[in-house]
């Protein structure tokens, strides 16, 4: 079975309303290649190694969340590791679309709603704002969840050791999750009164800051916790189009 490139770019612009952010890049279609899709490779990022792999399984699109350009990088010659990402996907013929904040904060196939599910937590809602749009989730727990607990169930979710900022003799009710490298956003849930916070990394600071401010953080690894949404997006996909669709896994630690 196939699919137009046409009809799944609409179907996940749609689909994660990337209208109403104004990101740091690019959200959709970033490098067009054939028009008619069979079979659809995800990834966290398009990297080296990801696109290779892509080429290797002879897809003819690469999903992913971190994309190719990013407004911080400029104007950038196609040289170097840079051609390296983008040059072989132009010869392949390959399509790459990249999805970032529309995939982090998406209620409910999102980086953050995705985990919190697996953490059972219960009446999410959007949390986190950049430019007016939401980009992670906040819920609750059915039961008080004892701090060093959470932890290793978040460990075993993640597959990824879990740094924690403990708050001691604290229980955990609530807790707001954005993924990837949010660490400074820990204080969106000091404001909003939540017991706990879930991030991808943590600075030296964050860390002595959210335990005096009584915050329990959490991070597990900006790839980590972010490699859910994109296998949510890409079931999503398949059950749509019934398309052949893989997944990419990545071996970055960080």
């Amino acid at each position: 079975m196939a699919v137009s490139r046409s009809e799944l770019e609409k179907f996940l612009n749609n689909l994660l309303a990337i209208k109403i952010y104004d990101d740091y890049g690019p959200n959709g279609l970033q490098i067009e290649g054939s028009e008619s899709l069979k079979k659809v490779a995800f990834a966290v990022s398009a990297t080296k190694d990801s696109i290779q792999k892509a080429i290797e399984l002879n897809a003819d699109t690469l999903v992913v969340h971190h994309g190719l350009f990013w407004k911080f990088h400029g104007t950038r010659a196609l040289v170097g590791p840079f051609a390296k990402r983008v040059l072989p996907l132009v010869r392949a013929n390959i399509n790459l679309f990249g999805y970032h904040l529309p995939l982090d904060g998406h209620i409910e196939i999102g980086n953050a709603a995705s985990i919190a599910k697996k953490l059972g937590l219960t009446n999410l809602q959007p949390f986190g704002d950049y430019k007016g749009a939401p980009t992670g989730v906040k819920g609750e727990f059915s039961e008080a969840q004892e701090a060093t607990s959470l932890k290793i169930q978040l460990e075993k979710i993640l597959s990824h050791n879990v740094i924690h900022s403990n708050v001691e003799n604290k229980a955990i009710k609530t807790m707001g999750i954005i993924t990837g490298g949010a660490n400074s956003e820990w204080y969106l849930a000091m404001k909003e009164g939540l017991d706990s916070y879930l991030t991808g990394e943590m600075s030296e600071h964050d860390w002595h800051e959210s335990k005096e401010a009584e915050v329990h953080m959490f991070a597990g690894g900006h790839n980590a916790t972010e490699s859910f949404g994109i296998q949510a997006l890409m079931d999503r996909v398949e059950k749509e189009f019934g398309l052949e669709c893989i997944f990419i896994p990545s071996q970055n630690p960080a």
